[in-house]
């Protein structure tokens, strides 16, 4: 399955790619379920991201890895592959894609590839998934607002 979410934020490229940090990454993380930062490295490649999921009664770990990072005059991008991944997904990619665009702002992307063990699951999941990823819309705005710093 496919998600692509698109953010327009105020802030220039290069300032947006420096904000791309553990604390960013803290505050995207949504209500449910909670999630512990065990390890972040950063966002390039060869850095590992490991997550732990709390779903109340029992946690799962997220390990991810960065597998491509690339910088042009346009576009900063980077690759995270799930490598160890919570018992309900079989596959994950997400391509974070930060584009240049008028007025000397950004576009975050959110490119996201994820499967299930079985194709219904996909389904069921795809809309959960979807509004994981929305919620991170707001917080990107306010992040990344011209007329105040980063909080």
């Amino acid at each position: 399955m496919h998600i692509i979410l698109k953010t327009q934020v105020e802030q220039s490229l290069p300032t947006v790619w420096a904000g791309f940090d553990r604390t960013l990454f803290e505050k995207l993380s949504p209500p449910f379920p909670p999630v512990d930062v065990v390890r972040f490295d950063g966002c390039l490649k060869g850095d590992t991201v490991h997550l732990r999921l709390n779903f109340l009664l029992f946690r799962q770990d997220w390990i991810s890895h960065i597998v491509d990072q690339q910088t042009s005059h346009n576009e900063i991008f980077f690759v995270d592959r799930g490598f160890q991944l919570p018992f309900f997904l079989s596959y994950w990619q997400h391509h974070h894609r930060l584009q240049r665009s008028a007025d000397d702002q950004t576009i975050i992307v959110d490119d996201i590839t994820f499967k299930t063990p079985f194709r219904l699951t996909d389904y069921l999941l795809y809309p959960l998934l979807w509004i994981q990823f929305a919620y991170r819309k707001p917080i990107y705005r306010r992040m990344f607002r011209k007329s105040q710093s980063k909080e």
